[in-house]
């Protein structure tokens, strides 16, 4: 199986160029791309005479070289997993009471964007409508809201 892979030389390592950029494209995870990057300088050492197993241990060490070195970086860099996104962006936004809050009962908020939340009082005290309250936190699809002291 060896022999079979060291003589297809530079095209085994297009072929490994390929699929790992495909498989990055799908997962956006910058794990399979350093693999690719790895794979562009084997597709010129597959010309040399170079045996098929220093090959791919050339290509083992590029690839965690690769990850170790400069992913960390990279996602730094392009903040990837970082986003907030949906009702997580609610935290800290100042929202308005449109229906009281009591101890045992839930209420509504209007946020910025005009969207009615479910909201429940962080301390479980009383909130009257149209008070102005800060998110404190999401539970599920319910805002945690505390009244703002101006």
């Amino acid at each position: 199986m060896l022999e079979f892979l060291s003589n297809l030389g530079p095209w085994f390592w297009f072929a490994i160029l390929i699929v790992c950029i495909i498989i990055e494209a799908f997962t956006l995870s910058l794990t399979t791309i350093w693999s690719a990057i790895a794979a562009i300088p084997l597709i010129f050492i597959a010309k040399t005479n170079l045996a098929f197993k220093w090959q791919l241990l050339i290509f083992a060490l590029l690839t965690v070289a690769l990850i170790v070195f400069t992913r960390p970086f990279a996602i730094k860099k392009l903040k990837i997993g970082r986003n907030r996104t949906n009702i997580n962006t609610m935290v800290g936004q100042e929202v308005l009471v449109t229906k009281g809050i009591s101890r045992f009962q839930k209420g509504e908020v209007k946020a910025e964007n005009a969207v009615i939340w479910s909201a429940k009082s962080e301390n479980e005290e009383d909130i009257p409508k149209n008070t102005v309250c800060i998110v404190k936190a999401v539970e599920g699809n319910t805002l945690i809201i505390k009244q703002k002291n101006e």
